[in-house]
């Protein structure tokens, strides 16, 4: 597994990434692979509590951002068993390309026959070890391995999962996703967030502080490509356990780039 290189930033030059959007979500005309997302956002195998989320999570619009594209190779850590960006991803990259699904065997297990579609025949089930520890309140996770060649991944997606792992298993999965990029390979984070430099506690814990994020991205070698509001939600004040949020958490959303 690869290499690391801190990107220097000023704290004044994060900042404005992150208030910037993605131009495309407020294009009228669609591409093709929005298109795509449109209508698979109807399909019948979507559960009504993720169609219930289609409206917060702007999936249109999120995937545009992220920069997916239909031939690619595509990791998605930790799907959990809404697998909600899995329904979507899935038959969009089948025809050409491959989607790596990496979570525990209780996870697949428990998505029933919807997997067993022919949409999903290039989605591939990696299965890790990652355990709940209620002491730390916090998974564990075992080995990281992704299933596929060092250096062969377009993209790699770490969804509103980034706040349930230690600083240090989050150095390690950085690192692992580093190695398993291609050069200009990105790194797509969206959590919810945390006030700056603000000390953990049981009302805060599942929150990331975006700029300590980006701090550990940047140590395992990435550069912060760029930053989106879409998830920009100033009814959330940032003092309430997400659970207690009755709409939509205020999320940061951050797409790193593998030099």
């Amino acid at each position: 597994m690869l290499k690391i290189n801190l990107a220097s930033k000023s704290m004044l030059a994060i900042i404005s990434m992150y208030f910037l959007s993605s131009s495309a979500a407020n294009s009228q005309d669609l591409s093709e692979v929005q298109k795509k997302i449109s209508e698979l956002m109807n399909s019948e195998y979507r559960s009504q509590e993720e169609i219930n989320r289609d409206s917060d999570r702007d999936p249109i619009a999120a995937v545009d951002f992220m920069g997916i594209q239909d031939n690619m190779t595509v990791i998605e850590f930790l799907p959990a068993r809404q697998a909600y960006y899995t329904k979507l991803l899935g038959p969009l990259i089948n025809d050409k390309g491959h989607l790596m699904v990496i979570d525990a065997e209780s996870t697949f297990d428990a998505w029933g026959e919807w997997k067993n579609r022919p949409e999903f025949s290039m989605t591939h089930q990696v299965v890790i070890d990652n355990n709940y520890n209620r002491e730390k309140l916090l998974y564990d996770i075992g080995d990281i391995d992704f299933g596929i060649t060092a250096g062969t991944a377009d993209k790699f997606l770490y969804i509103r999962e980034y706040h349930n792992y230690s600083q240090h298993d989050n150095e390690r999965i950085n690192k692992a996703v580093f190695d398993v990029l291609k050069p200009n390979g990105e790194y797509v984070i969206i959590d919810h967030t945390r006030r700056h430099m603000e000390q953990e506690d049981r009302t805060n814990f599942r929150r990331e502080d975006p700029v300590d994020v980006i701090y550990q991205v940047q140590n395992a070698g990435f550069v912060l490509d760029r930053a989106s509001k879409m998830f920009f939600e100033p009814s959330d004040q940032l003092d309430k356990e997400v659970g207690q949020i009755p709409n939509m958490t205020d999320r940061f959303f951050l797409v790193f780039r593998k030099p």
